[in-house]
């Protein structure tokens, strides 16, 4: 330690409250007035750090002492609890205060501990001739994890446990400082510190527990040994936590609250340990239900790569907002080049009006930890290069860096295209969440072997088929599917599987690769595009993708037999993912191969055998079964998608008349509706509106949206008759084409000159009511004109109605996808449509439009049709 004994070193006793940091820090500036300037703040900062943590954690009298000779400074901090060791905690940089132990390694040139029967010292050195050398850590004995009674952690992902135990002891440093100095957070002192030495233990047996992991693993199960009695301090570490963060989302603390995966992680920690101390099983902490908006259980680090490597358009912002990495397809849809958006706002992406909401709810989403934006796809405009809005669907996740900082990953789909599964976002590993253990132990510790098929009951073989195809077909989508088979298959055959597909360029692509857990390889590697299927291409999986197979490897395909890309690149995943044989097969459908599918099994596991072969010939056959289906389904899909948005019109400009229009498609379904939207303008000069829906979400329903609408248009030019009168004579017209379909519709009129008065005259076939807003009055729905829906009954007299519109008042005509939620009465779904069109009637009418879908549609589980109206006479 030097010798802090010699002549010239000054001593100083300070009481166990936060007032001592501050006398000490001067105190050392008194001792060390004559060294170096940078040295003596140097010095002043860790003895803060280490005084910190003495009246934290030791809660005994503090003592300081501090010497100068020769430039180098020497100061040791000692306190009265030998028995309460250092815990050290990996902080990054950015962290801020309360690093403590951490720091003094980042910037002391020499440090230690001495413990001795009576005292506990921490001391450092400082010297001025150079840099302190690259930190060594602190050479502590940390308490063996097995000691005592065994806790077991499965599937631990170790960036989300070091952002969340950092978070966690920066809250409890500063609970701790603000309750001794007098501030009420309604947390008693003595719960308190049981709650900072409990936290303290399992830092200790946690850290410990992962020196014994391998360090390539981004997911760990964790044997801990625990005290057998720590289970109510344990829960009241959670109790102080919860009080903790009370404080801070009322600002009462300078650290900001958890962000919700990192609650829920802290809950499951805490609920594994305190209940396996009372005798309860593991649980996995992949297997654990989220909360809305806690996110995903991603088990490996974040890193660019992944975002990068994406196939839909992404974004990743940091805490700041500030872009950090964007792939091609985001760039491409925004008119710009991944390298000019990294670094900028991310509000940059975003209209004028849009910004100051996202900074706001970004805000909020940091001080107060609600998950407000966070797991909801919300219908919004993206601002394209060119001043153009982009209708997109954005879906914003948490993921932690291996450094324990949180990345805010944005997904921008084009509300042009297929809803994507919202449930993997870029770097999801492709790895299959931890199933219950068997009575034998925990699964995620002691693996449990993969049954050899090839004997296993008809019964057994049968039920693996139909789960398989079963998972595809349950599927909102073929990636979601495809990972669905892939966890059943590495939990029951194999040890990882990939499915590589033909697109229809006749390009071949690994659309999904799966395997039990990590190994040094993240699977997302060996996905995407393939070398072709070249007349070299000679390996396996060139053979099974012209049609040969089942072909059964009993070895790794040898290095000299690569004679193409594809041998090579094949090859390659078998080295990085390890397996010492294999299956893999073609996928056929409809006499066409359209893919294959590799199983695999590694050194350990029983090889497979001739007689593994037909169950996986049973396999691929429903598997080619299923992804062919899913494939018809999209292209049936895209195809209405298309016709449905051809028929959506471009609004026509109207003197002293505003017109908005927005449609986004449902987020959580694979179908098209038959909703619509439309304007025009009459011979005679007045402006129709049209809202419809029609029963179904197929291509029926969109054929039969776009004959209602010609229809529709054809009978409101040639007659411009009463909407009453309109409306009868389509429902004959639809009638006699068609029996079977329904449908709603509005049909109104807007009259009036450009200086006013206006009126709406309509008539609904069995619609919403058009709701009208006014700036400085009651919002109402104008309920008149109701009907029968179109298709029920073409000889029933229809009623009209005639409303005046007051000048820039708002008449919204929507779709029952932007109110309808299940379970809901309908009574309470219009009202609160009623209450925000009333926030945003002075708003511009885009903004308007916009901030209902946002505020509405996020999630919605129907498709989203909204007209809007405004008169706006001259000022």
């Amino acid at each position: 330690m030097g010798d802090l004994n010699a002549r010239g070193a000054s001593s100083r006793r300070f009481p166990p409250g936060p007032e001592s940091v501050a006398r000490a820090r001067r105190f050392v500036r008194t001792v060390l007035g004559h060294a170096a300037p940078d040295v003596v703040e140097t010095a002043q900062l860790l003895v803060s750090e280490l005084v910190t943590n003495a009246v934290l954690y030791a809660r005994t009298e503090v003592e300081v002492t501090a010497a100068a000779e020769a430039g180098t400074v020497r100061v040791a901090v000692g306190d009265h609890r030998p028995d309460r060791a250092l815990v050290p905690h990996e902080c990054a940089s950015y962290a801020g205060t309360g690093q403590g132990l951490a720091l003094v390694a980042l910037l002391a040139s020499r440090h230690g501990v001495d413990t001795g029967e009576a005292r506990k010292t921490v001391w450092f050195e400082l010297d001025p001739g150079g840099a302190p050398p690259h930190p060594a850590g602190w050479d502590v004995t940390v308490p063996a994890s097995r000691v005592g009674t065994t806790v077991t952690l499965i599937d631990v992902p170790e960036a989300l446990y070091s952002a969340s135990q950092q978070h966690r002891h920066t809250l409890l440093r500063e609970a701790g400082l603000a309750v001794a100095a007098g501030t009420d957070l309604g947390v008693p002192a003595h719960d308190l510190a049981v709650a900072q030495d409990m936290s303290n233990v399992i830092s200790a047996r946690v850290t410990a527990a992962l020196r014994e992991q391998p360090a390539e693993a981004g997911v760990r199960s964790l044997l801990l040994g625990m005290p057998p009695d720590a289970g109510p301090a344990v829960r009241t570490l959670w109790e102080v936590l919860g009080l903790a963060e009370e404080a801070a989302r009322d600002e009462r603390l300078l650290t900001l609250p958890a962000l919700p995966r990192g609650r829920v992680f802290h809950q499951w920690l805490f609920d594994q340990i305190a209940g396996q101390l009372d005798g309860g099983t593991p649980v996995a902490w992949t297997v654990v239900p989220r909360e809305p908006g806690a996110g995903l259980s991603e088990l490996v680090p974040w890193d660019p790569g992944q975002v990068r490597a994406a196939r839909v358009p992404t974004i990743a912002a940091d805490e700041r907002n500030l872009i950090i990495a964007a792939n091609a397809a985001a760039a491409d849809l925004l008119g710009r080049h991944p390298d000019d958006l990294v670094g900028r706002p991310l509000t940059m992406l975003m209209p004028e009006h849009l910004r100051r909401r996202h900074t706001g709810s970004f805000t909020s989403l940091l001080l107060t930890g609600q998950p407000r934006i966070l797991g909801r796809s919300v219908p919004l405009p993206a601002l394209h290069r060119d001043g153009r809005l982009v209708p997109i669907r954005l879906l914003i996740q948490t993921q932690e860096t291996a450094d324990g900082r949180t990345v805010f990953v944005a997904q921008l789909t084009p509300r042009a295209a297929a809803p994507l599964a919202p449930d993997r976002p870029p770097g999801r590993p492709r790895s299959v969440p931890a199933l219950p253990e068997p009575a034998g132990g925990p699964a995620s510790v002691a693996r449990v072997a993969v049954r050899g098929l090839a004997g296993a009951s008809a019964l057994e073989r049968l039920a693996l088929v139909a789960d398989t195809g079963a998972a595809l077909s349950s599927a909102t989508d073929l990636d979601e599917g495809l990972q669905r088979v892939g966890g059943i298959l590495t939990d029951r055959l194999a040890d990882w599987c990939a499915v590589d597909l033909f697109t229809e360029n006749a390009e071949v692509e690994r659309v999904c690769v799966v395997h039990r857990g990590p190994r040094g390889s993240s699977p997302q590697e060996h996905e995407g595009p393939l070398p072709p299927v070249s007349v070299t291409a000679r390996g396996p999986l060139a053979r099974a993708l012209r049609g040969a197979g089942p072909l059964l490897l009993t070895e790794p395909p040898p290095s000299n037999q690569v004679t193409s890309p594809l041998d090579a690149h094949y090859l390659r995943m078998f080295r990085r993912l390890g397996a010492n044989s294999a299956v893999v097969a073609p996928l056929r459908a409809r006499r066409d191969v359209i893919g294959a599918l590799t199983v695999a099994r590694s050194g350990w596991e029983r090889p497979f055998t001739e007689a593994d072969l037909p169950l996986v010939d049973d396999i691929v056959r429903t598997l080619a079964l299923g992804v062919d289906n899913a494939r018809l389904h999209q292209e049936t899909r895209n195809i209405a998608e298309r016709l449905q948005r051809s028929l959506l019109p471009v609004l026509p400009q109207v003197a002293h008349l505003e017109l908005a229009a927005r449609y986004a498609a449902s987020s959580t379904t694979a179908q098209v509706g038959g909703d619509w939207y439309d304007c025009f303008v009459l011979p005679g000069g007045d402006t129709a509106v049209v809202i419809g829906d029609v029963a179904g979400h197929n291509l029926d329903a969109a054929i039969t949206m776009s004959q209602l609408r010609s229809m529709l248009r054809g009978i409101a030019v040639d007659r411009e008759e009463p909407p009453a009168t309109v409306l009868r004579r389509l429902d004959t017209a639809n009638h006699s084409f068609d029996r079977e379909a329904t449908a709603t519709c509005v049909y109104g009129l807007i009259k009036g000159s450009g200086h006013g008065p206006w009126e709406l005259a309509h008539s609904s076939a069995g619609h919403l009511p058009p709701l009208l807003t006014v700036p400085d009055g009651p919002t109402r729905f104008l309920e008149g004109g109701a009907g029968l829906l179109l298709g029920v009954d073409p000889d029933v007299p229809r009623a009209g109605a005639s409303d005046a519109i007051p000048p820039h008042a708002t008449v919204l005509l929507y779709t029952d996808g932007l109110v309808e939620r299940r379970g809901e009465p309908l009574d309470h779904a219009l009202d609160r449509l009623s209450r925000h069109a009333a926030a945003l009637a002075r708003e511009p009418l885009d903004v308007f439009c916009d901030e209902l879908l946002i505020r509405l549609g996020a999630d919605g589980e129907d498709d989203i049709a909204v007209l809007a109206v405004r008169p706006t006479p001259p000022s």
